[in-house]
């Protein structure tokens, strides 16, 4: 039984496919199939494959924002009643959500994801909590790179995009998921602040080309003071640069004003099933056991995946991984989806077209400009 997943490095994948194998008593052996780490790369390979109806892949580990766009095009099947409880109880609400597609579960929640503000406790007593505040505060260290984040014209500005948003009380989409929202007052406050952060002093020159490993990198240098990105950067930094991971804090993301509190877009990996699989039955028993307790432990420690049952963010071997495990399930806890439509893809390529690069945004003309492309987006048919 095939399992296509990204190519977790530290072999936590690999360990709970073979400890499945062996409580499956015989029934199934469970292969792990390597996708690229690339997101993008990952969801090319797998839509050529599923749009085929390739039987030999049974399990796939899907990237939250694909939920949508495989349910509706028929390529993953529907969790049966009694193995959809299960794998929901004890469940962060966001995660959940991010397998639900027209009140149906499609996937089995196993890894999520948020971003986190990181900061140097050397140079800052307490971390800003608003935006504005962070970037006076950035700008006081007078150098350019004192605030690393993600500005490249890809997932990421999009992800950022939507938390702010999110933050500022708005959305792309209306509730009906079908038509755009993107109201007019905190769409434009939104793309203020993103050229506002653009524009600062304090930004990274090379902003504009810079994705989650680039920012990691700066700030392992020792030179930035601020970060937002995800939980990898605390264990890499201990790593590769001890001197740093000594005066490396955490905190929840800046809000964006002082009437909402952050809301991050949640990230993770979901366990769908191949609606072409040979033996359904098997691939959904192998799926919740990846997913299970026990796997989540291993993929967290091992692996440092943060878990989607909530009550693992209590676990000593969770926390002495996750020092800021606090932080992290108060984030995951009020935690917004990415649009969950099945154009999901060409939505994410209309907002960063559009805003990228940050410092160039008119944030009144591009509010009109953004909204207009992802109606066109919603419209599309493409798929790739």
């Amino acid at each position: 039984m095939a399992w296509y997943v990204f190519a977790e490095p530290s072999g936590a994948f690999r360990g709970a496919a073979k400890r499945c194998s062996q409580l499956a008593g015989g029934r199934f052996t469970l292969v792990l199939k390597p996708l690229p780490t690339d997101a993008d790369q990952q969801r090319e390979q797998l839509v050529r494959r599923l749009a085929a109806a390739d039987p030999d892949i049974d399990i796939i580990g899907m990237d939250v924002i694909w939920t949508a766009e495989f349910a509706e095009a028929g390529w993953i099947l529907p969790w049966p009643a009694a193995s959809s409880k299960r794998v929901s109880m004890e469940r962060l609400s966001a995660a959940v959500e991010s397998a639900r597609y027209k009140n149906r579960l499609w996937a089995a929640p196993f890894t999520s994801n948020a971003q986190l503000l990181w900061y140097r406790s050397d140079r800052v007593k307490s971390p800003p909590r608003i935006w504005h505040e962070l970037i006076e505060k950035a700008e006081t260290f007078g150098s350019p790179g004192t605030l690393q984040l993600q500005g490249q014209r890809y997932e990421g500005l999009t992800v950022f995009f939507i938390s702010l948003l999110a933050s500022a009380g708005g959305s792309v989409l209306d509730e009906s998921g079908s038509g755009v929202a993107l109201e007019e007052a905190p769409t434009v406050e939104v793309l203020s602040l993103m050229k506002k952060i653009a524009s600062s002093p304090a930004a990274d020159r090379a902003l504009a080309t810079a994705r989650e490993d680039q920012a990691r990198l700066a700030f392992e240098t020792g030179e930035p003071t601020f970060m937002v990105n995800y939980p990898f950067v605390w264990s890499s930094s201990r790593q590769n640069a001890p001197k740093v991971a000594a005066h490396m804090a955490f905190a929840r993301w800046p809000s964006i004003n002082r009437h909402h509190l952050s809301r991050i877009a949640i990230g993770g990996l979901n366990l769908g099933v191949n609606a072409s699989a040979r033996h359904p039955g098997l691939a959904f028993e192998a799926a919740e056991c990846l997913a299970s307790k026990a796997n989540q432990v291993i993929a967290a420690k091992q692996g440092g995946l943060p878990p989607t049952l909530e009550t693992l963010y209590d676990d000593p071997e969770v926390r002495q991984r996750f020092p800021f495990a606090d932080s992290l399930r108060e984030t995951l806890r009020e935690a917004v989806l990415r649009p969950r439509t099945p154009v999901y893809n060409d939505v994410s390529l209309a907002i960063s077209r559009t805003l990228h690069p940050m410092r160039d945004i008119d944030p009144v003309t591009d509010a009109k400009r953004l909204r207009k492309a992802v109606a066109r987006a919603l419209n599309s048919e493409g798929l790739l």
